[in-house]
């Protein structure tokens, strides 16, 4: 098998797993949310705000749980469209498609590094349930296959024929 190939099979298989991990961290970020929609402050008539009111309130976890769950949630979206914009790539494995998808790559690898920070944050705080702990593992691990990714189709424009 020439060393291109080998290259563009590593690039799919790591393409199809970050495609999967972010897919699950959409599923437990759309539950985390959906949580705090139904479970957040109630403010009616005759009521305070809450001395440390915030409007990024999650009923479970700690003060960092609102925003990585927004965060995680918008790079598990970019991730997946990236992943799309990938696999065209790698179908074509072409100089030309190349761009699209290594800048789709590296910003969705950006927003996961953003929200692997505030999963940082929320570890240190403690307090937080199963599924967000495995929402942080998640983007702790995506934050390096990502990169791994990137490496494999840009490693692999040297090896290609024009």
């Amino acid at each position: 098998m020439v060393l291109s190939q080998q290259i563009k099979l590593v690039a799919l298989l790591l393409l199809v797993l970050n495609f999967c991990m972010y897919v699950i961290v959409l599923g437990i970020g759309g539950w985390a949310m959906n949580r705090a929609i139904d479970h957040g402050f109630i403010i009616g008539p005759g009521f305070d705000l809450p001395a440390h009111f915030s409007p990024i309130y999650f009923p479970m976890g700690n003060a960092a749980t609102g925003f990585f769950v927004m965060f995680a949630l918008i790079a598990g979206v970019v991730g997946v469209a990236s992943a799309i914009v990938g696999l065209n790539h790698i179908r074509t494995w072409t100089g030309d498609s190349l761009p699209s998808a290594a800048s789709a790559a590296a910003v969705s690898w950006t927003l996961t590094l953003l929200a692997m920070g505030f999963a940082w944050k929320e570890i240190e705080l403690s307090i937080r349930n199963a599924r967000l702990r495995t929402m942080e593992a998640f983007l702790i691990i995506l934050s390096a296959t990502q990169l791994l990714y990137i490496a494999a189709i840009h490693g692999a424009s040297s090896f290609r024929r024009p």
